[in-house]
């Protein structure tokens, strides 16, 4: 079974491949900020379902 360092090596080879050494570091950065948008949606989910659930609770039937 490979491990976590020879997984990383062994796509860090094939995206050379692929995709080849001067797309890497612009690939990185969209996935980058793909990650951080991600994140951010899910916060803001978060924060509305909270607040959903707090406005639920407190209304009379």
């Amino acid at each position: 079974m490979i491990g976590g360092t020879e997984l990383v090596i062994l796509v860090v080879v094939i995206g050379v491949l692929l995709f080849g050494a001067a797309k890497i570091p612009q690939l990185a950065k969209t996935f980058g900020k793909a990650k951080a948008e991600y994140k951010k949606g899910e916060i803001e989910g978060d924060k509305e379902l909270k607040d959903f659930k707090e406005n639920k609770n407190g209304e009379t039937p």
